[in-house]
């Protein structure tokens, strides 16, 4: 029988996939953001500020997971498409070993030099013992936060999305019902935040664990779970571009958390609270992404198999409704960020005036443009889903690398404190200039191509 990814009508295939991904993303930004409500409810806005040091932390994991993940489920559709299972389904059995292997190397590593990774992140001398505290419990998480984010993109491209959401959903619930508890009732402060995300995410872990043994297209046998030098360089190759948009990140965090200690020092709002809110405003513009984000990579099966068999008037539509959905998705976020500010960052405490009036600044213009950025990351995650890794990753490095970082540092020398929050709009606004220019480049090329 024909796979339904090649036969399937568009229009429903792109809502059942989207759907569930989109809540995973969701549910997977909430990990953070609501450990942020509750710490900044229950320790104030230093712990806020702990939080936004240790996040370079788990995003260089979030990196790793999704390399390893996105690559696979690349690969594994790819090959589905041309109708060679083995292939498919050792990738699968490749990406399991990979996953462990990172998760427990970045918890040993992360936790033997913790101090000075903070210090590298812009913790100050009060913010840091939060930091410590919060930073060496959620870091014992990390092999379990690896395999929740590898096995949702393979289980995803298997046709399964609504077990990537079920996954997430029982981690994300744990974590909501148990930070409460810990912080309020046991006033475990941060620890007690990061200890409720670690038994959400085993929770999650052990659903996927079981899930992997279940595919719909075939079935996963124990001698494929091993490494194979050549299918494992091929899964890190087509996930390159997922660990350079999420790497990119942590650079630019690292950046822009020191350069609001150092400008933030010379200004009225003192070091601690440009911390805290960009923090904020950086996890709640997550969230938001999170749904176009859901959207872009809940298709990457679509346009996997549909370019494997050579479908590609299939693709070339996917690729239109999904970047149309994304961006509309953004400027509805937009009108949020720009109309309810001070409501937003209410809800993670309510500190003094200075707080807020540089909460409000932080959202107002740092996410002036961020209706663009859907560009280069649904144009990225098309690239990467086609087998065109180069291409990806030139798309994920543009926002991050060439423009954010330069222009915090330029407009940071310019403008001090306010400077740097206008390197967002910037950053935005030409990142989807290349995106744009890129896909004018490649469209008719990638078509035309023997697959």
């Amino acid at each position: 029988m024909e796979h339904p990814l090649g036969r399937e009508k568009l229009s429903k295939l792109i809502i059942q996939y989207s759907i569930p991904s989109i809540i995973s993303f969701v549910v997977n930004s909430l990990y953070n953001m609501v450990d942020q409500v509750f710490i900044g409810q229950g320790v104030g806005y230093l712990g806020n500020a702990a939080t936004n040091v240790i996040m370079p932390l788990t995003t260089i994991m979030l990196a790793l997971g999704l390399m390893i993940g996105d690559g696979a489920a690349a690969f594994m559709s790819l090959n589905l498409g041309q109708g060679n299972k083995e292939e498919a389904r050792k990738s699968v059995g490749n990406m399991c070993v990979l996953t462990l292997i990172a998760g427990i190397l970045l918890m040993t590593l992360f936790e033997l030099f913790l101090r000075p990774l903070a210090l590298m992140f812009g913790a100050t001398e009060t913010v840091m013992p939060y930091a410590l505290n919060y930073g060496r419990t959620i870091v014992l998480g990390f092999p379990f936060y690896a395999v929740s984010i590898a096995f949702a993109s393979i289980i995803r491209a298997d046709g399964r999305p609504n077990e990537t959401m079920r996954g997430l959903l029982i981690g994300c619930i744990t974590n909501i019902i148990l930070d409460p508890v810990f912080i309020f009732t046991f006033h475990m402060g941060v620890q007690g935040a990061a200890l409720a995300t670690i038994i959400g995410q085993f929770l999650n872990t052990v659903y996927f664990v079981v899930c992997i043994f279940r595919f719909k297209t075939f079935d996963l046998k124990a001698e494929d779970i091993k490494l194979d030098r050549k299918i494992s360089t091929k899964i890190i190759t087509l996930g390159t571009s997922s660990f350079i948009t999420q790497i990119a990140v942590v650079l630019v965090i690292g950046v822009m958390n020191n350069l609001l200690v150092s400008y933030g020092g010379q200004s009225k709002y003192g070091a601690d609270i440009p911390l805290a809110t960009f923090g904020i405003t950086m996890k709640v513009c997550q969230l938001a992404f999170g749904i176009a984000l859901g959207i872009a990579t809940s298709v990457q099966p679509i346009y996997g198999f549909n370019y494997g068999c050579g479908q590609y008037g299939r693709v070339k539509k996917t690729f239109r409704i999904t970047m149309f959905t994304s961006v509309v998705v953004m400027l509805l976020a937009l009108v949020i960020f720009q109309i309810f500010p001070q409501n937003i960052t209410a809800l993670f405490g309510q500190e003094s005036d200075l707080y807020m009036e540089f909460a409000v600044k932080s959202f107002r213009i740092f996410l002036l443009a961020c209706f663009l950025q859907p560009v280069a990351s649904v144009t990225g995650i098309f690239f990467q889903a086609i087998g065109k890794p180069v291409l990806s990753a030139v798309c994920s490095m543009s926002r991050q690398i060439v423009f954010m970082i330069p222009s915090m540092i330029l407009l940071g020398t310019l403008s001090g404190i306010e400077g740097i929050l206008w390197a967002g709009p910037v950053a935005d606004t030409f990142s989807a200039v290349i995106a744009g220019a890129m896909l004018m480049l490649f469209w008719k090329k990638i078509f035309k191509e023997k697959v």
